[in-house]
C-alpha cells in the first residue's frame, strides 16, 4: 500500500513516447481520494496521451501509474484487468452507440461485466440515467437528444459499474457555455455524493477554475510537467510565465520571468 492511504493514484517517474519521440518526461504527481484532478495545458502537450497511459491504453516508455499503491503496468494482466473494471471513462464524443437507446447503451456494459438479469439491468440503467438528470429518457436514441444530454448519457454509462475512479477526456468539447457549466456542476455533485476520484483532461479555463481540486500543467516546449497544484493557487502564486499565460490566456502579465520550482 501507499504510505499515505489517502493517495488514490500516483504517477511515478512517467515518460511518454512514440518510438524515439518523447512527448513528456519524468512526470511525478499524487492524486488524493475524492479529488477532481485536472490535466491541463495547450494543444499538443500530451494531455490525452497521459490519460491513455492512466487507463491502460498505452504503456509508458518509463515509470508507472500506481493505484492504491499497486503499480499498474508492472502488474500481471489479471491484476490490470481487475483494475480496469474499477474505472469509468467518458470520451470526448460520449461514444454512444447510435443504434441503441440510452438504456441499452448502459445495459451493454452491465450485460458484459455482470450476471444481472435483463430486468435488473434495465432498472440499473434507469437509476444511472436519473443520477445524471436524464430520468424519463431511457428509450431515447442519441440522435434524439442534445449534445449536452449525450455527454450526460455517456457519463451515466461510465457510472454503470460503480467505478471509484472516473476519467473524462475534454468533457466540455462541443458544448455551449450553459451546457458546459451544467456538466461542471454535475461533476461536483457526483464527486460529493459518490466520493469517487475524477481525472479530467481539459483546456477550458471556466471548467478548470470551477471543478479542480488539484492539477498538472504540461508544457510542450520543455516536455515536462511544469507546475502542479490547485489552479486557483497557481494563478495567484506561480511565477512561471508559461503557467501564467495559460491560466490568463495572456491577458495578464506574468509575475516574473523565472520558472517556478
Amino acid at each position: 500500500m501507499s504510505p499515505d492511504a489517502n493517495i488514490k493514484i500516483e504517477i511515478s517517474d512517467l515518460t511518454m513516447a512514440f518510438g524515439s519521440f518523447v512527448v513528456m518526461r519524468d512526470i511525478n504527481v499524487q492524486i488524493r481520494r475524492g479529488e477532481v484532478f485536472i490535466i491541463m495545458g495547450g494543444s499538443g502537450c500530451g494531455k490525452s496521451t497521459l490519460l491513455r497511459h492512466m487507463i491502460g491504453l498505452k504503456q509508458p516508455a518509463k515509470g508507472d501509474v500506481l493505484y492504491d499503491g499497486v503499480p499498474f503496468w508492472k502488474s500481471d494482466e489479471e491484476v490490470r484487468t481487475g483494475k480496469l473494471r474499477s474505472f469509468g471513462v467518458l470520451f470526448q464524443s460520449g461514444a454512444l452507440w447510435s443504434s441503441m437507446t440510452l438504456a441499452e447503451n448502459i445495459g451493454l456494459v452491465l450485460g458484459e461485466y455482470t450476471d444481472f438479469p435483463p430486468a435488473e439491468i434495465r432498472e440499473i440503467a434507469r437509476l444511472k440515467l436519473a443520477l445524471v438528470g436524464l430520468k424519463g429518457f431511457e428509450d431515447y436514441y442519441p440522435a434524439e437528444i442534445s449534445g449536452g444530454m449525450c455527454k450526460r448519457a455517456g457519463l451515466a454509462r461510465a457510472l454503470a459499474l460503480d467505478p471509484d475512479v472516473l476519467f473524462f477526456d475534454e468533457p466540455s468539447a462541443g458544448l455551449d457555455p450553459i451546457s458546459s457549466r451544467n456538466l461542471d456542476e454535475l461533476i461536483l455533485q457526483l464527486r460529493d455524493s459518490l466520493g469517487a476520484t475524477f481525472v479530467v483532461v481539459t483546456h477550458e479555463l471556466a471548467s478548470i477554475f470551477t471543478i479542480a481540486d488539484n492539477s498538472a500543467f504540461l508544457d510542450p516546449i520543455t516536455r515536462t510537467m511544469r507546475a502542479k497544484g490547485n489552479p486557483r493557487e497557481l494563478l495567484k502564486h506561480s511565477t512561471d510565465p508559461a503557467v501564467q499565460q495559460f491560466l490568463t490566456r495572456g491577458e495578464a502579465p506574468a509575475h516574473s520571468s523565472a520558472p517556478n520550482s
